[in-house]
């Protein structure tokens, strides 16, 4: 009589390992799915911002237009009014979403973003001085934003010290409120045809998009985005704290760096669309809920987009003929969650 042949039972750690592999599966698997979420819906957002609105363009003769068909009036609104705004939308969004989100992480502080803590109003400061002082426009107003913003974020740096976000974050406020009174001294001494543009650095907006203008920020962010994604290596360990960070090799300077990517990335979307309110601290955030409070820079570049498009499209037609800023739109999105931050004490540090 033949012997019954049983299997071998499994190791015990082969269970154990397929179980670790399991778990590390589904943050994986829910990152992708946010990514690809956040990407459809910014692609949707943009062909309604492109297709729809007061002069209504089918999606053939979108793609007729593209390949160099003329049609009379449409190809007109599309290639120098819609297109233009929608990309430039997309483009600076992107910027915001990603900048802030390096700084919330990098910072441990839903509230370290450059538009609250004073880099974007240091941009913004810059071109206006530019404007009305020295009578500057163009690619000039757009560097002086540059120049302001990163010279906002090292008198940030060196006035918080070693003293941790908070510190840093009330050190941004501080100098926030001072360039909002720079701004408006010189909106004040400003003659009529600069206040328009001045208008501009207040509320920011994407109305005055134009493709050169895009195409020198498209060529700063395809230098820019793969900096940050390979200098973002290690950002969950340095979400964990500073000495968890610097035990396991993410050291200061790493910190910096991302810290100084992230400020032109947010310096040079203010030079392209002025201080767009509340899309770099709204975008992080937003992200980080979609994938289980995990930091995504990819979903939180596209949820920027996406706040950017969806608030110009909203800004130019929710209200019967008035156009609003987009400026305008992301502000009233953005206030009511940094009061609820506030109030729910949801402003220390974070490490999850």
């Amino acid at each position: 009589m033949n012997a019954v042949q049983v299997a071998p039972a499994p190791a015990p750690h082969a269970t154990g390992v397929e179980l670790v592999r399991r778990a590390a599966r589904g943050p994986v698997r829910r990152r992708r799915l946010v990514i690809a979420g956040t990407a459809v819906l910014v692609l949707a957002l943009f062909a309604a911002r492109t297709l729809l609105g007061d002069y209504t363009i089918t999606v053939p003769d979108f793609f007729r237009i593209l390949t160099g068909t003329q049609i009379p009036g449409a190809s007109f609104i599309l290639m120098e009014v819609k297109l233009p705004r929608a990309v430039l939308a997309v483009l600076v969004g992107f910027a915001f979403g990603v900048a802030g989100a390096v700084f919330q992480a990098t910072l441990r502080n839903p509230l370290a973003s450059p538009d609250v803590i004073g880099i974007s109003a240091g941009a913004s400061a810059s071109a206006v001085v530019a404007i009305v002082a020295f009578g500057w426009s163009g690619s000039m107003v757009s560097l002086a934003a540059v120049v302001g913003a990163l010279g906002c974020a090292v008198v940030i740096r060196l006035v918080a010290g070693p003293g941790g976000t908070h510190r840093l974050v009330l050190a941004g406020i501080g100098l926030a409120a001072a360039m909002l009174s720079v701004i408006h001294y010189f909106f004040t001494r400003a003659d009529e045809w600069d206040t328009q543009l001045v208008l501009r650095w207040l509320t920011g907006s994407v109305s005055q998009a134009n493709w050169s203008q895009i195409g020198v920020l498209a060529l700063i962010l395809v230098v820019l985005l793969p900096l940050v994604a390979w200098a973002a290596r290690g950002l969950r360990v340095v979400e964990l704290g500073e000495e968890t960070a610097y035990a396991l090799g993410e050291g200061p300077a790493r910190q910096a760096l991302l810290l100084v990517l992230a400020t032109l990335l947010a310096a040079v979307g203010v030079a392209a669309a002025g201080p767009v309110a509340f899309v770099a601290f709204l975008s992080g955030p937003i992200a980080r809920f979609l994938n289980a409070g995990r930091t995504t820079l990819l979903a939180s570049g596209f949820v920027g987009a996406a706040l950017l498009v969806g608030g110009d499209y909203i800004g130019d037609y929710a209200v019967g003929n008035v156009n609003f800023p987009v400026g305008v739109v992301t502000g009233a999105l953005g206030a009511p969650f940094l009061l609820w931050l506030v109030a729910t004490g949801r402003t220390g540090r974070r490490a999850s």
